[in-house]
């Protein structure tokens, strides 16, 4: 079974950089044909899918976070990171490791195994 864990701080500041670290067992993030992706959920509101890093290293983005968004990985730890530049209070949310086989979902049945989430506050 693919476990995935979510770990990073729970407050930033705003206009700071938020990053979060997946670690990955069960499964390699450098084979297979599946997507490993960041969701985020903020209050009130729906799931939102951030992006994306395949077994090959090829990199996705939601259009509208393209700009302050990257994945990166470390095949080495099994891990994959998320890093959001310039951060508001909009960036607020829980966020989710998850992995499936296609891109964008906004529901968990769009992936096959998430991670538990982090609460993570943009605040001063």
């Amino acid at each position: 079974q693919v476990r995935l864990q979510e770990s990073g701080p729970g407050l930033v500041k705003p206009s700071q950089t938020l990053s979060l670290t997946c670690t990955v067992s069960g499964d390699s993030i450098a084979a297979g044909s599946y997507y490993w992706s960041w969701v985020r959920q903020s209050p009130g509101k729906g799931m939102e899918w951030m992006g994306a890093s395949t077994a090959s290293g090829s990199t996705y983005y939601k259009p509208s976070l393209k700009s302050r968004t990257s994945i990166s990985r470390d095949t080495s730890k099994n891990q994959f990171t998320l890093q959001v530049t310039s951060v508001t209070s909009e960036d607020t949310a829980v966020y989710y490791c998850a992995v499936g086989r296609g891109l964008g979902g906004t529901k968990r049945s769009d992936y096959d195994y998430w991670g538990q989430g982090t609460q993570v506050t943009v605040s001063s």
